[in-house]
């Protein structure tokens, strides 16, 4: 009490003109920032023709009044309701007195998530699923993305069907900038305000040119067209056109660079919702938030109730609970290998030959050159930075040795070899993780048991070891075991729900040939100049999301009636979760088996997916339902539903969904079992009977009651109920399937995940 008092007589005593200073003094001016606010529509009054007009007409309300045109970013009438714009904290709260105020929270920043493919899914010309949809013939797919290379042949409108009538997209064009549509490409525009507002730097054209290369990839791999002789400097050579080659492009530029705000993914999203896009695909995404912050999963639950399939990349952190856009509405897919290698060859002097990977951008050959080993000092047996000498190793093929307790990068020892003017390396590693695409001087990476044999040959010809022949720029096929779940695939369980399995799929993500900008530079040599390509190898899940989005165009254009949720419950119940040796999917570094964590459903298995037999399918109202089960306030049901009325019928956040998760917390008395009820729709035969098989793992047991479906009409429903039971010597994570299985052996397979969190 003392000291508060003994404050208030200092105060009293401060010189009059202090206090009358400090009564005056002017606050410091407000930040302005990037705002996304969600309105009800409902209290739009008459009189303004266009939710735009009443947007600015609020801002220009306020007490401090927005009137520049610059700072109402954009108005959403489809994705969401409501604007975004820069504004003053004061501004914001002044705004949310207003009652059409539903919701606003500040803007945050995404990222992206950065040939062969359509025959190592089994596509073929003949029959399948590219016959019967007429490879995707009429079917508009709208990626959001970092714009598009229009002169990529890939984007040739060469025999492309004519853009269909209910088509309302446009090309963004002009004099300065020309930027003409085709039947191909159908649309391209851009939404960059909100970086620009931000400050984040993107190219100067403001066209939906890519200057990234990152879109016109995503965009040709899910629909480019057919093109002869492409390759990477020569690796993957062959024919290069996408998943669905005759289905129409629209691109919806966001970003030039790394980071992408999220007023421009509602924007562009928002456009594409009502140019009327069938599949809309998004290869990026920002941090993981609940569904009514979610910018991404605002706006594709809207397109979902437009009957618009949304395919986005799971992410690329590499390890558990890191998944990103996982609404259960949204097809989350992560990424796969190929069965296909970059390699090159080594021919020693006893005439051993040894295949080891390379990407080098040169298909030479060096011959007769002399090998190097540093036998006896350690730093140069590893090529560690500035351990070699240019006398010892100058034009010659060095051996750099893998050392466990140093794991020095092949990177490192590849620049080392680059500082003293090598000829070229052998280097050795069992895993790389990273690729070898970085690597510039010429480079084999072989594994430490080959090395071995190297090494032991340079160390008996001493001085007369000798390279006879290096060659690269080679490509091999029937790589096993493949698929495998990429490394830096992001798993589950998902961070947000882990209820929902997610990813839900893989795909091809890993070293995928597309088209690419020829003004990029792609890779260095070791010289003073960097190369580039009209096609480009990429991985990431990037990479896989539009496989994705192009099997479901070829399954749109064959099953127009179709929901989203019915076409991704055929891509996930007909999915593969064996590989080519015959054993359940892998993981890529470690070579464990994984489980559906990793790999969801299983690698996307495209001509099974257009006869599944049976699908799960989900209405609006079961999605209104999921979210009643989250136990989300009158506010937040609003900013994700954009209404204003709802009704919870059923509350529970167990959804129609292919895939079962169990989890089972806290204390030994807890209940050990739990049920969930499904309905199924024939899809297949009018007269169908399909019989339950659970296979299961230790720890876990599955009972399915009815066992047996009996199905006499096509879209006949049947339901039936899942008990998963986990017993005390369960670990972390079991797992098995629930498989029927029809007369005829056609089997619909889901994944039954256990989760016991008293392991």
């Amino acid at each position: 009490m003392s000291s508060c008092n003994y404050q208030f007589h200092i105060v009293s005593l401060l010189p009059l003109f202090l206090l009358l200073g400090i009564n005056n003094a002017t606050p410091d001016p407000e930040e302005y920032k990037t705002y996304i606010v969600h309105m009800d529509h409902a209290h739009k009054p008459s009189s303004f023709l266009t939710y735009e007009s009443w947007h600015r007409d609020t801002l220009g309300s306020l007490s401090e009044p927005v009137y520049h045109e610059a700072m109402l970013l954009y108005s959403y009438s489809h994705a969401m309701h409501g604007f975004s714009a820069r504004l003053t904290p004061s501004q914001v709260s002044e705004i949310k007195k207003s009652p059409a105020h539903v919701a606003t929270r500040e803007e945050r920043f995404g990222k992206l998530f950065t040939t062969h493919s359509p025959e190592f899914l089994g596509l073929r010309r003949s029959s399948g699923l590219w016959n019967a949809s007429s490879y995707g013939e009429g079917v508009i797919i709208g990626l959001i993305d970092t714009g598009v290379w229009l002169e990529s042949e890939s984007f040739s409108e060469k025999g492309m069907s004519p853009i269909p009538s209910r088509w309302k997209g446009k090309c963004q064009n002009s004099t300065s900038n020309p930027f003409p549509c085709n039947r191909k490409l159908v649309g391209a525009q851009t939404f960059i305000k909100g970086a620009h507002a931000a400050g984040i730097e993107t190219d100067s054209d403001g066209s939906p040119r890519d200057f990234n290369g990152h879109g016109t990839h995503t965009a040709s791999t899910a629909a480019g067209n057919h093109v002869q002789g492409v390759s990477q400097f020569g690796y993957a050579k062959g024919t290069a056109r996408g998943i669905a080659p005759r289905a129409h492009v629209a691109m919806y530029k966001v970003s030039s660079g790394a980071f992408i705000a999220e007023s421009d993914i509602l924007a562009a999203m928002d456009q594409a919702i009502a140019d009327g896009v069938d599949i809309m695909s998004l290869s990026l995404g920002s941090e993981q938030t609940p569904y009514f912050q979610d910018v991404i999963a605002i706006a594709s639950l809207s397109a979902i109730q437009k009957g618009i399939v949304v395919v986005c990349a799971a992410g690329n952190d590499g390890g558990p609970n890191s998944t990103h856009n996982a609404a259960p509405w949204i097809t989350t897919v992560g990424a796969g290998t190929l069965d296909r290698s970059f390699t090159g060859t080594v021919t020693l002097g006893n005439n051993l030959t040894f295949e080891g990977k390379s990407q080098f951008p040169d298909p030479i050959i060096i011959r007769n050159a002399p090998l190097y080993y540093g036998k006896g000092n350690l730093n140069k047996t590893l090529c560690s930075y500035g351990a070699l000498n240019k006398s010892e190793v100058f034009r010659k093929v060095v051996i750099c040795d893998y050392d466990n307790s140093t794991r020095l990068s092949i990177f490192y020892q590849a620049a080392e070899l680059v500082r003293v003017n090598a000829l070229a390396g052998i280097l050795m590693a069992d895993q790389t993780p990273f690729g070898v695409d970085g690597i510039n001087i010429p480079s084999l990476v072989l594994p430490t048991s080959a090395g071995a044999l190297v090494r032991k040959y340079a160390i008996g010809a001493a001085g007369e070891a000798e390279v006879k022949t290096m060659r690269f720029a080679l490509t091999g096929f029937g790589i096993k075991p493949a698929p495998q779940v990429a490394d830096f695939s992001s798993r589950g369980p998902d961070p947000i729900n882990p209820n929902i399995l997610k990813p839900d799929i893989i795909a091809p993500g890993d070293q995928v040939l597309a088209a690419f900008p020829p003004l990029i530079p792609i890779l260095g040599t070791g010289s003073s100049y960097v190369l580039a390509s009209d096609y480009a190898l990429l991985s990431g899940t990037s990479m896989s999301a539009p496989h994705v989005a192009g099997v479901a165009a070829l399954l749109k254009a064959v099953h127009p009636e179709w929901s989203p949720a019915a076409i991704r419950s055929a891509l996930m119940t007909t999915a593969d979760t064996i590989d080519n040796n015959g054993t359940t999917l892998t993981n890529q570094v470690t070579g464990l088996p994984g489980t559906p964590l990793d790999f969801g459903a299983g690698h996307i298995n495209p001509n099974k997916a257009m006869n599944p037999g049976l699908i799960y399918d989900i209405d609006w109202q079961g999605y209104v339902d999921f979210l009643c089960g989250f136990g989300y306030n009158d506010t937040q049901m609003r900013a994700i539903l954009r209404q204003s009325q709802w009704n919870c019928s059923q509350e529970g956040i167990d959804l129609n969904y292919p895939s079962f998760v169990a989890i089972f917390s806290g204390n030994a008395s807890s209940p050990k079992v739990k049920s969930f009820t499904r309905v199924v729709t024939n899809v297949g035969d009018d007269q169908s009977i399909y019989k339950a098989i659970a296979e299961t793992t230790h720890g876990m047991s599955v009972r399915v009651e009815p066992a047996t479906l009996t199905f006499t009409n096509k879209y006949q429903k049947q339901s039936f109920v899942v008990s998963v039971q986990m017993d005390g010597k369960a670990p972390p994570v079991a797992y098995g399937y629930l498989k029927w299985i029809d007369q005829k052996n056609g089997v619909v397979s889901s994944p039954v995940v256990v989760l016991n969190r008293l392991a």
